[in-house]
């Protein structure tokens, strides 16, 4: 009785490990590596996704996404056209490809990134299960390392400009007509940092002991365990870019250099300001879930936990809701996936405008599930089941009511906000925001190491968790 007690409140250690789409996952965290370590102040966006790394290669068209907390820096999806598409064939029917650099000096583009990070874990922790108490004991090492060479490929402005005068946009283009109608931005890439040799990353987690990594609540039983994880990204694949703004007019087309600021903060010292903009960015985005039946708030709360477990599930769930938002028509929303099936069914079932709100809801959510790493979304499920999320977000909350973005020095929260009726739960709790960048002690007393987006994720996801779990 005892161990089966034991698995049931631990039972969503192995999911994400097993999952072999775990590998987007990794590739976004070489791209986000590259560009901090190359770009760090700039304007270079990282790739996110291994699969879609072709739709960001110089000259291909894409669409900004709307600036939120999660996202302060620019953002990008794919559109699977090119300028070269939209365009109307010019008097001497050039193609685009002249655009590109040729000549001996490639080399002098070629440079090469290395990372290597190696931790070690040694911990414990004693908790209750039934009337025994169990002590859990060992140690957990984590290495990444790797090496990639890149070429930087790059679309001259002076050539862009020159273009202008030779090919007209093509006005009857139905996705440039479908752009003017909902007054969407469109952006063209012209700048790529692109693997200029085959690549491989690996991860490496051994555990030795009675826990399965180097954090808090996730464990197994007791002996050695190793679990290694790795990517190849191929030669040619991109792994960041720049993107300069189009507008259309007429079918004439322009390069916009200095397009207008819209910083999501302002600098004003005013912490609280910052608080209230997360509030009203998340209750605009999310409220539309709170006029659902109880019925289907099962089956969203049903769907959000399903992708959290798989990330197959969540991107695909991504596509779809990013095809409903790009789609200006019906859009058909069928599934093989048990999990997600009665989801978009009811979606496909509401009226238009209902399903885009629904949409834009279910993207801004999955967005800040994404910001969260592995284990913090085993904790949440942990958290869901211990019916904590909703302490949890009232913890989270008063954490951003302080100046975390330029605060250096330690801060206090109410202790009592960390007040659990268990102790594992409290380290369950202390564990999944240390992972968002903020360390917390039992007295409350707390510092900050990351920026503000990476809790402004966790905050969302708790406020939704929060919300669909409490539908009575």
């Amino acid at each position: 009785m005892r161990s089966h007690s034991f698995h049931k409140q631990h039972k969503y250690t192995l999911p994400w490990f097993k999952n072999s789409s775990s590998h987007s996952r990794m590739f976004k965290k070489v791209t986000r590596s590259v560009v901090n370590q190359i770009d760090p102040t700039g304007d270079l966006v990282p790739v996110h996704s291994i699969l879609d790394h072709e739709h960001f290669r110089p000259l291909c068209l894409v669409k900004r996404k709307r600036k939120t907390v999660l996202h302060p820096s620019p953002c990008y999806r794919q559109t699977w056209y090119t300028l070269d598409d939209v365009l109307l064939p010019g008097e001497d029917n050039r193609s685009t490809e002249s655009l590109f650099p040729r000549g001996d000096n490639q080399d002098s583009r070629q440079f090469s990134v290395k990372k290597s990070v190696s931790d070690r874990v040694d911990g414990s922790l004693s908790l209750p299960i039934d009337s025994a108490s169990v002590e859990l004991k060992g140690v957990a090492s984590l290495t990444k390392e790797w090496s990639i060479k890149l070429e930087k490929n790059n679309i001259p402005i002076p050539k862009l400009e020159a273009l202008k005068t030779e090919r007209k946009m093509n006005a009857n283009h139905s996705f440039i007509q479908q752009l003017q109608k909902k007054q969407q931005d469109l952006y063209v890439v012209h700048e790529t940092l692109e693997t200029s040799e085959e690549t491989s990353y690996e991860e490496s987690i051994k555990a030795e002991g009675s826990f399965a990594t180097q954090l808090y609540a996730k464990f197994c039983a007791k002996g050695t365990r190793e679990n290694r994880q790795g990517i190849t990204i191929p030669k040619g694949c991109t792994l960041a870019f720049r993107a300069i703004r189009l507008t259309t007019t007429d079918g004439s087309w322009d390069l916009q250099y200095f397009p207008e600021s819209s910083r999501m903060f302002v600098s004003d010292g005013s912490s609280q300001g910052k608080l209230d903009r997360l509030e009203v960015e998340v209750k605009d985005t999310c409220q539309i879930f709170s006029q659902l039946s109880s019925d289907l708030f099962v089956i969203f709360l049903k769907a959000i936990k399903a992708v959290m477990r798989d990330r197959n599930l969540f991107e695909e769930l991504t596509h779809k809701m990013e095809a409903v938002l790009d789609e200006t028509g019906s859009c058909e929303l069928k599934t093989e996936s048990p999990d997600l099936k009665d989801l978009l069914s009811s979606l496909q079932n509401s009226s238009r405008c209902l399903l885009l709100k629904l949409a834009e809801a279910i993207t801004y959510t999955l967005d800040a599930l994404d910001e969260l790493t592995e284990d913090q979304l085993l904790l949440l499920l942990e958290s869901l089941e211990e019916k904590i999320v909703s302490q949890q977000l009232k913890l989270v909350e008063s954490i951003l009511e302080h100046d975390i973005e330029h605060r250096e020095g330690p801060f206090s929260v109410d202790a009592s906000l960390l007040s659990f009726s268990q102790e594992r739960e409290q380290k369950l709790t202390i564990a999944m925001v240390e992972m968002s960048g903020v360390k917390l002690q039992k007295d409350g007393s707390a510092v900050c190491t990351k920026a503000l987006p990476a809790v402004a994720a966790l905050y969302v996801s708790l406020y939704v968790l929060d919300l669909l779990s409490n539908s009575d």
